[in-house]
């Protein structure tokens, strides 16, 4: 019997992989659910001993949709369904009107993977870089319920609320970080191009420089001799850091970090919140069940001190016990979360609470990034100002003890 490789999300919300045995996909798929996993992805099993892989291996790595065209093509699909078409002909339309040749080759293999009968869930699971778990387990729950068309359509609302939240704290930075960079380089000139010009004046006229317009001149000539080779190791510590944060323990002990820090961890705590709330509402309003949920909702978080704190809450689900004390007691998400999470438990409307609980995040952490950049350009611009008054008063200093010089 053939054999067909698979990854599930396991009843107690666990991402598994394995081999089962099953006359077609679609048996294999079914023996998954019926052990009570949410497959994500069933493939046949390659023959061909030690270089089958390499033989099934593609020599181009597959082009990647960017969120904001999955987003519109969950749209353009949600439309199409829910107009009455059905869903070759809401794919072909996708593929006429796709942007580029990169997006029509990706719907290109969906369309081909749906005409030969595959289910559209499983066709996604196969373009994992495209689209993660939560979206191909809302796909496959709305397949189980025959409402394919309405878990498009809030899927489609969900990616673009991620996108919208994206969008605001991006742009919302971009001002910022351009007065940052021109505060930093101002300085940088002022010390590398205008204090070298006097340096000659002082040292014919045997000035003896003040403390201060020493020390600026000492560090022109540092930046200006090391500069680049500062410049260079920065680079490769940012490099190194990136290679550590990509481990679990060293990136467990940043997430942690982050979530104290005085402004950012607060900022950081509502959008984790968000997260959550949002994935979880949307996932269980659309049929799937608390574990698996809970299991698909852990990849939006990305914070392993949340994902940790989650799979503890998970673990206190699937014995019975309740999510949000668990949550309450890893001290993670806000005071509000945990209330408004606990009062759809007691009420059974724990998927509309936490979209509910998703909408106040979401509008709480738009109006902190606001605040925090309403704090940060006039920071930046007073730290600017006091920088290049420090330089030129030392510098006009500095001329008041040649002019002393030359009275005298």
């Amino acid at each position: 019997m053939p054999q067909f490789r698979y990854s599930a999300i396991g009843p107690g919300g666990v991402m598994q992989h394995g081999v089962v045995d099953a006359a077609n996909q679609a048996e294999a798929i079914a023996r998954l659910q019926r052990q009570g996993s949410l497959p994500v992805r069933a493939e046949p099993l390659t023959q061909g001993g030690l270089f089958a892989p390499l033989l099934g291996a593609e020599l181009l790595p597959r082009r990647r949709l960017s969120s904001q065209q999955v987003a519109e093509l969950t749209r353009e699909l949600a439309t199409m369904l829910g107009a009455g078409q059905d869903l070759d002909r809401a794919l072909r339309y996708a593929l006429e009107t796709a942007p580029n040749s990169g997006v029509q080759r990706v719907l290109g293999r969906l369309r081909d993977a749906v005409r030969d009968g595959t289910p559209l869930s499983t066709a996604l699971a196969r373009e994992p870089a495209s689209f993660p778990p939560l979206y191909v387990g809302m796909v496959r729950a709305g397949e189980a319920g025959g409402k394919l068309a309405e878990a498009l359509v809030r899927l489609a609302d969900l990616l673009e609320r991620q996108r919208r939240i994206v969008a605001t704290v991006t742009s919302a930075l971009i001002y910022p970080c351009l007065l940052a960079v021109a505060a930093v380089a101002s300085i940088a000139l002022l010390l590398t191009q205008v204090l070298p010009e006097f340096v000659p004046l002082f040292e014919q006229n045997g000035v003896k420089l003040p403390a201060s317009t020493q020390f600026l001149i000492d560090a022109g000539a540092f930046v200006s001799d090391y500069g680049v080779l500062v410049l260079l190791a920065l680079l490769g510590l940012f490099l190194l850091c990136g290679a550590a944060l990509r481990r679990p323990g060293p990136r467990l002990v940043a997430d942690r970090l982050l979530l104290r820090l005085p402004v950012v961890g607060s900022l950081q705590r509502e959008l984790l919140a968000a997260r959550l709330t949002r994935a979880l509402g949307t996932l269980l309003v659309n049929g799937v069940s608390l574990i698996a949920a809970l299991g698909i909702a852990r990849d939006a978080l990305g914070n392993l001190a949340a994902v940790a704190a989650l799979d503890r809450a998970s673990l206190s689900a699937r014995g019975g016990g309740g999510l949000a004390q668990p949550l309450a007691d890893a001290a993670i998400f806000p005071v509000r979360t945990i209330h408004l999470l606990q009062l759809g438990e007691e009420n059974a409307q724990l998927g509309p609470m936490a979209l509910h609980a998703a909408e106040i995040h979401e509008e709480r952490s738009r109006i902190m990034v606001q605040r925090l950049v309403a704090l940060m350009v006039p920071a930046i611009t007073i730290l600017m100002g006091v920088a290049v008054a420090g330089i030129v008063a030392s510098l006009l200093t500095a001329m008041l003890s040649l002019n002393d010089l030359a009275a005298g």
